[in-house]
């Protein structure tokens, strides 16, 4: 054979080392990043769960408890084809939420009368709840550890007590599942949008809807994401688009609030009761006074009264509170989005029980914070994640310790 026809040798494929160490670094610090999320998960929960674990050593109160469970027959007769059509036909407890009623049922039908049966399932929603809420931040920002405070103070803050330990109050733990489930879903389709994902978001809020009202202000919060984190809200046009992409969970909100109000009809107090001007100085005064109560949790009660006749004085200081901090929150937002978000999540997420639409006796209640707090705990979060970036590197895992501390501390 001719040598000009003999087969050169391949030379070996050039290997970029600079490249392939790179690509193993990524692989190795994604790895790791997982198995950091799944132990702050793990601990997340453990820790919930030590904390409430004297709600298995509690009873039914007597207290709205048996409105919902022990008085209730057809909560009594567990889950049967006429308790079902009984869930979603009925305006009981000047409510209706009939996911939760069919909660009530399943409980009834595994546990009976076993008061720490029905108390594990509130557990059980909150801690799921607050997994939720870690995931999601994890998968919008990537940041664990901030995100992990966060998901801690929402699931540790004794003001949210009320909500896991009252039975009666499943209806907040279980639309929370579902309000950090839909949020999920919704920056998940948002990062590639398609009617799949889309429709799983409609289904999730049309879920959290059935288990409490509360969820009709979740349109306006989704908005509030679009400006920030997602970055979707860029000029008018843009605006326009995406408030038409809300419509049909306005209406589901609309649609809800009716019904909602139909329900509550007996329990609703007329003006000629509470004229406008005494509603709204009672929800100025909450909002301060929930804020005061997220920094310092003291003297807190299952019921506080409705003060009609409040001090001109404490009216007025409330009013200029609120407009600094509002003042502040748009002044610093310019370059810091996260404030604006966390403080209009405050805001719109009380309007519903804020007392506008007075129902029942009560001025406030610990339970109402179950959500709008993790608006203020967004920027508490961030404010730390400020201090952390702050200090020298060799001080930062001082500033770790000083998270865990606070949790603690609460």
């Amino acid at each position: 054979m001719n040598k000009n026809h003999r087969k050169k040798k391949q030379k070996p494929p050039i290997i970029d080392k600079q490249k392939v160490t790179i690509t193993a670094e990524i692989t190795s610090n994604t790895q790791k990043q997982k198995r950091l999320a799944i132990g702050i998960a793990l601990l997340l929960a453990i820790v919930t769960l030590i904390v409430y674990n004297g709600v298995f050593r509690s009873d039914f109160l007597n207290f709205d408890d048996d409105v919902y469970i022990t008085s209730n027959n057809h909560v009594m007769q567990g889950l049967s084809w006429e308790s079902f059509k009984w869930a979603f036909s009925a305006k009981y407890a000047n409510n209706w939420h009939p996911l939760t009623w069919l909660s009530h049922m399943t409980d009834i039908q595994l546990f009976k009368l076993n008061p720490a049966g029905h108390h594990f399932t509130n557990l059980f929603f909150h801690i799921l709840a607050t997994l939720l809420l870690f995931g999601f931040l994890q998968y919008l920002t990537g940041k664990l550890w901030i995100g992990g405070f966060i998901a801690a103070l929402f699931a540790l803050h004794p003001l949210h007590v009320e909500s896991v330990a009252w039975i009666a109050e499943r209806k907040d733990v279980l639309s929370a599942v579902f309000w950090f489930a839909t949020l999920w879903a919704y920056a998940y389709y948002a990062k590639r949008p398609n009617i799949g994902r889309y429709m799983t978001v409609l289904i999730l809020f049309g879920l959290g809807l059935l288990c409490k009202p509360m969820l009709v202000t979740l349109p306006f919060i989704l908005l509030l994401l679009d400006y920030w984190p997602l970055e979707r809200l860029i000029n008018k046009r843009t605006f326009g688009r995406l408030l038409a992409e809300k419509l049909p969970m306005l209406l589901m909100s609309i649609t809800s609030a009716i019904i909602t109000i139909i329900a509550q009809q007996e329990a609703v107090a007329g003006l000629n009761k509470l004229n406008l001007v005494t509603r709204m100085s009672n929800a100025i005064v909450s909002y301060c006074l929930y804020l005061r109560q997220v920094f310092w949790p003291a003297q807190l009660a299952v019921y506080y009264p409705f003060v009609q006749n409040r001090p001109l004085i404490i009216l007025a200081a409330c009013v200029m509170l609120l407009i600094m901090i509002t003042l502040t929150v748009l002044w610093i937002g310019r370059r810091n989005k996260y404030f604006i978000v966390g403080w209009l999540w405050y805001i719109v997420t009380l309007i519903p029980v804020v007392g506008i639409v007075q129902v029942g006796g009560q001025g406030h209640a610990d339970r109402y914070t179950y959500i709008p707090y993790i608006g203020l705990f967004f920027i508490i979060g961030k404010l730390f994640e400020y201090l952390s970036l702050s200090v020298k590197t060799r001080y930062k895992r001082y500033t770790n310790y000083l998270l865990i501390a606070l949790i603690l501390g609460f």
